[in-house]
């Protein structure tokens, strides 16, 4: 470790710097050598590289939700090229360039404040051996040798003899207890981190290989960080407790404020939303109608957690826009609640109705057609009474004129269903 940390003296200064421009504002307050100096200088620290850290932390957050919608792809394309690794290679890189994902970015937290974190050991360490480093001259390198923390010194370690602790003005029952108590709460907080992003933070409609991953890294963290944490002096062991501390807050504001679509924290979040909106009659916030607008243009392609969300508002009598806000609809709430009037359907006729349907249609095509024929006859009748020559003779002969067949006396009569005959078969002729 102390091989590592030598890596990095180059940040060692203006780390010290820090430490000791905060040991100024809490040594005025507390003192300048008690344990809450030095312990609030390092965990200001923390804090500052944490905020210089957000833009990276949320790359990070975006990276792992590209990741996990990038699952199903990937594993088609691990079917696809099965035994050509190389095309594999090559095809997982061209979706990771088109959908501008980078597998690296969820790791670039980590990897920005590893160099913190060792030049942090390599001051500690060099507390412990009593050698100045940095800026820390031998009037403050005297006073953090004096800082205790719940009574262990800041530089000590679990694995330090007695007669180094004695040294440093402490008891090894003491060191071993507070860095003990200070181990299990950084693989806890590291643990419940993890567990965290796995249980609420991801989408449980897709079963990935990316998932079995993060569930075994839940589990291999806190080991690791346990088996670490005993070569860590208590200083370094404040500045990861405190850092795992803000990932686990900083995480927890997240997921609730920007859940994972088809996660259970996305389903807690449109819960939250729904009833804000029955409060308040509108969607308060531009975040939160961006977050409505990005559902209502998803159409059909909606999750569950999100049909829901909709079947929900229009329960209370809203109907969500376009651009994010919400109207009042009764229409919406009759039909969710499912006592809208719908539209009867026809019921369905028998045989012997459907034939004395027919009929009556027949009838009354009947007497349409006797109607106009009367009317036909009537107008013959208005043109035969112009004057005749008187020679003219009555025709006696004339038969009297009869009217047009019905369809249903025209069928009656021919034997035959009305439309194109079936050909008999030579066998029946």
């Amino acid at each position: 470790m102390d091989t590592i940390a030598s890596l990095f003296s180059f940040i060692t200064w203006p780390v010290s710097w820090v430490i000791v421009q905060f040991h100024k504002l809490y040594g005025a307050i507390f003192g300048p050598d008690t344990g809450w100096a030095w312990g609030l200088s390092i965990v200001s620290l923390v804090v500052l590289i944490r905020i210089c850290l957000i833009p990276l932390f949320v790359k990070q957050i975006k990276s792992t939700r590209n990741m996990q919608a990038l699952q199903p792809k990937m594993k088609a394309i691990q079917e696809r090229y099965k035994s050509d690794k190389q095309r594999q290679s090559e095809e997982m890189m061209k979706l990771y360039k088109e959908t501008g994902t980078n597998p690296l970015s969820s790791c670039l937290p980590i990897l920005a404040q590893s160099p913190f974190f060792f030049a942090l050991y390599h001051v500690l360490a060099g507390i412990a051996n009593g050698k100045t480093i940095g800026v820390i001259n031998q009037p403050l390198l005297e006073s953090a040798q004096k800082a205790h923390i719940f009574g262990a010194p800041l530089a000590a370690k679990f694995m330090d003899s007695a007669s180094k602790v004695e040294g440093l003005g402490a008891s090894l029952t003491d060191v071993r207890v507070i860095t003990a108590i200070m181990i299990v709460l950084m693989s806890a907080s590291q643990f419940f981190t993890q567990r965290q992003l796995m249980t609420k933070n991801v989408d449980l409609t897709v079963k990935t290989p990316f998932m079995q991953q993060q569930k075994m890294l839940m589990y291999v963290f806190p080991v690791m960080f346990a088996v670490m944490g005993i070569n860590f002096p208590v200083g370094v062991l404040v500045y990861w407790l405190t850092t795992n501390v803000w990932t686990m807050g900083q995480q927890m504001y997240v997921i609730n404020q920007n859940p994972t679509p088809g996660s259970k924290a996305q389903a807690h979040y449109l819960d939250r939303l729904v009833k804000s909106v029955t409060q308040h009659g509108e969607v308060q916030g531009k975040r939160r109608r961006a977050v409505v607008q990005a559902i209502v243009a998803k159409g059909p392609d909606r999750n569950d957690n999100e049909r829901k969300f909709i079947t929900g508002l229009a329960k209370q009598g809203f109907a969500a826009q376009a651009d994010g806000s919400v109207v009042k609809s009764d229409a919406a709430a009759a039909e969710a609640e499912g006592t809208a009037p719908r539209r009867q359907q026809p019921k369905r006729q028998t045989k012997a109705q459907r034939q004395a349907g027919a009929a009556q249609q027949d009838d009354a095509a009947a007497k349409t057609s006797l109607s106009k024929d009367s009317g036909d006859a009537a107008d013959e009748v208005s043109e035969d009474k112009k004057p005749e020559p008187q020679d003219a003779k009555p025709q006696q002969d004339a038969k009297p004129k009869q009217g047009k067949p019905t369809a249903g006396q025209a069928r009656a009569k021919s034997g035959q269903r009305k439309g194109q005959q079936r050909p008999k078969h030579p066998s029946k002729k």
